[in-house]
C-alpha cells in the first residue's frame, strides 16, 4: 500500500504546483538567510581568531554558507519545474530528471539536518579551542615589541572590556604568567630582582591584572596590583570583599556568546529543514500525480499521487535487496576481472620438433 496516497484532479494539481512554486521561492529566501547567518558567524569568529587555537571552529559557518548556496540552487530549480508542470509540453522535458532530483533533495535534507545538529553540538570543540587559544594569547600579552604578536595586548584588552571578563578561567590566571614586558621593568630595583629570583623560570610574576580587568561600575578605585595583599590597601579583604575586577573568565564569556549564537542558528536551520522536507514531499506528490495520469491527452482526468509506492517496511526491504544485488554484482565483476588477468598472465607452451 502506497504511503500518503492522495487523489488529484486537474484543479488540485494546479493548486499544488502553484503552492509549491511559492514555497520554493520562500525556500530561496530561507537559503539566503542561512547563507547570511553563516557569513555573520564566520566574520565574528575571524574577529577573535587570535584567541582561538585552530580553524575547526569555522566548520559550522562554512557548512551554513554551503547549505545556503545549495538551498538557493535547489529551490530555484524546483520552482522552475513547478512552474513548467502547469504546461504538459514544457513538463515533458523535466520528467526524466525528477527522480534523480528528488534523490538529491533527500540527500540535501539529510545535510541540512546534520548541519543543524552540529550547531548544537559544537560547544565542546569550541570550549577546548578557546581555552588553548586564550592561554597562548595571554602568554603573548607582553610581546608588544615582537613582530606578529605586537597586536595581542590590544586584542586581549579589548576582549576583556567588551565581554566584561578577566583571564582564561578567572582573574587569577594572570598571576601565573609574566604579562609585563621586560622593557618596562627596572632590573636595578631590589623588588624586581627578588621576584625574578624567587621564580624557577626567572619570570616576573605579580598578583596583579591588566587594567582591562577592572569593573568600572565598582564605587572603589580599581585594585589591580597586590590583589591578594590585604595590608597593601585600606579596609580591604580580597577573600571576603567583592573585588572590583571582572569575576568571569573570558573562555566562559566567549563560549556563552558563540554557543548562544550557534544554538539560535541551529534552531533556524532546523525550521528551514522542516520547510524543505514539506517542499520535497509536495514535489514528490506532484511528480507521482502527473505520472499516474491514465490519459495524457486528457489533462483534466483524475490521478493519484503518493510519497512512497509501498509502505516504509517494504520500501526499506526493497532498498536493502537492491544494495545486496549491487554488492554481489560488483563482486562478480571483480572476480571476472581477476580471472581474465590470470589467463592473460599465462604464456602458451611452445614445442619444438626436431
Amino acid at each position: 500500500m502506497a504511503l500518503l496516497k492522495v487523489k488529484f484532479n486537474q484543479k488540485k494539481r494546479v493548486k499544488l504546483a502553484q503552492g509549491l512554486w511559492l514555497m520554493n521561492w520562500f525556500s530561496v529566501f530561507a537559503g539566503i538567510l542561512v547563507f547570511s547567518m553563516g557569513l555573520f558567524l564566520k566574520i565574528e569568529l575571524r574577529k577573535r581568531s587570535e584567541v582561538m587555537d585552530n580553524s575547526e571552529s569555522h566548520f559550522v559557518p562554512n557548512s551554513l554558507i554551503l547549505v545556503g548556496i545549495l538551498s538557493c540552487a535547489f529551490n530555484g530549480f524546483a520552482g522552475k519545474i513547478c512552474y513548467d508542470s502547469l504546461d504538459p509540453a514544457k513538463f515533458a522535458k523535466w520528467k526524466p530528471l525528477l527522480k534523480p532530483y528528488l534523490a538529491l533533495c533527500f540527500v540535501f535534507n539529510i545535510l541540512i539536518f546534520f548541519v543543524a545538529l552540529i550547531c548544537f553540538l559544537m560547544r565542546g570543540s569550541l570550549d577546548s579551542t578557546l581555552a588553548q587559544g586564550l592561554k597562548n594569547g595571554m602568554k603573548f600579552y607582553r610581546d608588544t615589541d615582537t613582530p606578529g604578536r605586537c597586536f595581542m595586548k590590544k586584542t586581549i584588552d579589548m576582549l576583556q572590556i567588551e565581554f566584561k571578563c578577566c583571564g582564561n578561567n578567572g582573574y587569577k590566571d594572570w598571576f601565573e604568567i609574566q604579562w609585563i614586558s621586560n622593557r618596562y621593568l627596572d632590573f636595578s630595583s631590589k623588588e624586581v630582582k627578588d621576584r625574578i629570583k624567587s621564580n624557577v623560570d626567572g619570570r616576573y610574576l605579580v598578583d596583579g591584572v591588566p587594567f582591562s580587568c577592572c569593573n568600572p561600575s565598582s564605587p572603589r578605585p580599581c585594585i589591580q596590583y597586590q590583589v591578594t595583599n590585604n595590608s597593601a590597601h585600606y579596609s580591604y579583604d580580597y577573600q571576603t570583599e567583592e573585588l572590583n575586577l571582572w569575576r568571569r573568565g573570558c573562555r566562559e564569556a566567549l563560549l556563552s556568546y558563540y554557543s548562544g549564537m550557534m544554538s539560535s542558528m541551529g534552531a533556524v536551520t532546523l525550521l528551514v529543514w522542516m520547510f524543505e522536507m514539506s517542499v520535497m514531499v509536495g514535489l514528490r506528490l506532484l511528480h507521482t500525480s502527473l505520472e499516474s495520469i491514465s490519459n495524457p491527452e486528457d489533462p483534466e482526468c483524475e490521478s493519484e499521487g503518493w510519497v512512497l509506492e509501498n509502505n516504509l517496511k517494504d520500501t526499506f526491504k526493497s532498498a536493502l535487496e537492491n544494495l545486496k544485488k549491487l554488492g554481489k554484482f560488483n563482486q562478480v565483476e571483480a572476480g571476472a576481472e581477476g580471472a581474465e588477468g590470470q589467463e592473460g598472465g599465462k604464456t602458451p607452451a611452445i614445442t619444438t620438433v626436431s
